[in-house]
């Protein structure tokens, strides 16, 4: 069996076109060095570019071997002799921006049969849709009556967009992904297995039997928004699911009717967040964590990992624990509990 490369080595480029794209400055070195990909730090050969912003592995970088290292000018110093530093305020987001360069077939998935465009003859495209140019449907794909589909977007194999739905250009719907009910803007990734604009989870409840309540909203994600694998998005109830502009959805992540993402917020994988929730822009919450139907998340708030939000969370808040509480709180009371711990296993020993 032969060891297929996805991402191919991109063409050698010097060292000052590294630095440009990265906006990072040569502080020694011979600036026409070559690079010819990048690596892991305990990886790299002679011709990678590797980055540090992580000071649990800088004795990595003290033994590389890379050509070029992107670098905070916090550990500057310990960058060895014979790599080039590039000096930057954040080597990560340096390191994206060379990559993007460097790959940019891994900027965008391309579907499951390669790049081109066209419409494969095994898919099925209702003559009412509005294709534009450039679009690539893929084999067993089904788009509906009086879709819209905007130039540059890609539809992959076996994926679903019903009927009257909106997808913008520029946009990549993976393999298996189904779409109902729903617009979507520009330059959107939906990857393999995502389902957005499927019934909220709406019933009477009740002795005699749960009545379903239709649920008649849509749901509206924004420009630029990126959705993991597997991930759901419910449709509104009586309004619509909103996901704002720039926001970034990890895998297996769950979100109710009528609840509105803000914009670029970040939803870490598992997250579950009940209907009518509302979240203002750039919220971070990490993985595994509820919130609550109906409650409000302020601006810029940051909600840690395995938590659940069942009140209101202000502006800025960075909150954790089960109920989520301020982190210094938490912090206090997790001690706390630790200590007498401590101390009734002393007095039982």
């Amino acid at each position: 069996m032969n060891d297929p490369v996805f991402f191919p080595v991109p063409a050698s480029v010097p060292v000052s076109q590294i630095a440009a794209w990265a906006e990072a400055e040569i502080v020694r070195g011979d600036a026409s060095t070559l690079i010819t990909g990048v690596a892991p730090l305990d990886a790299a050969d002679h011709g990678t570019l590797v980055f540090l912003d992580n000071p649990r592995y800088v004795t990595q970088l003290e033994g590389t071997r890379a050509a070029a290292c992107l670098v905070a000018k916090k550990f500057l110093a310990r960058v060895p002799e014979g790599v080039i530093p590039l000096l930057t305020r954040d080597p990560y987001r340096a390191l994206a921006k060379v990559m993007a360069h460097l790959y940019a077939a891994a900027m965008r998935p391309e579907g499951a049969c390669g790049a081109g465009a066209g419409i494969d003859a095994r898919a099925h495209v209702d003559p009412s849709a509005s294709i534009e140019a450039d679009v690539r449907i893929e084999a067993g794909a089904v788009v509906g009556p009086q879709v819209e589909i905007g130039a540059g977007t890609v539809v992959g194999a076996n994926a679903v967009i019903a009927a009257g739905c909106r997808i913008g250009r520029g946009c990549s719907i993976g393999p298996n992904v189904t779409v109902q009910h729903a617009l979507i803007g520009n330059r959107v990734i939906l990857h393999p297995g995502v389902c957005i604009g499927q019934d909220g989870f709406g019933f009477a409840m009740g002795l005699e039997g749960h009545l379903k309540v239709p649920q008649i909203g849509r749901v509206v994600v924004q420009d630029d928004v990126e959705i993991g694998a597997n991930t759901t998005v419910d449709r509104g109830a009586n309004r619509d699911t909103i996901i704002g502009e720039g926001t970034k959805i990890d895998n297996q992540v769950q979100i109710g009717h009528n609840v509105v993402v803000g914009r670029h917020c970040v939803l870490v994988s598992q997250v579950g967040i009940s209907g009518s929730a509302t979240l203002g822009d750039y919220v971070a919450i990490g993985g595994q964590t509820g919130v609550n139907g109906h409650v409000s998340i302020g601006m810029g708030a940051q909600i840690a990992a395995v938590s659940v939000v069942r009140d209101d969370i202000p502006a800025g808040g960075r909150y954790g624990g089960v109920p989520a509480k301020p982190v210094r709180q938490w912090f206090r009371e997790m001690t706390a509990l630790q200590r007498l711990a401590e101390k009734s296993a002393a007095d039982k020993s």
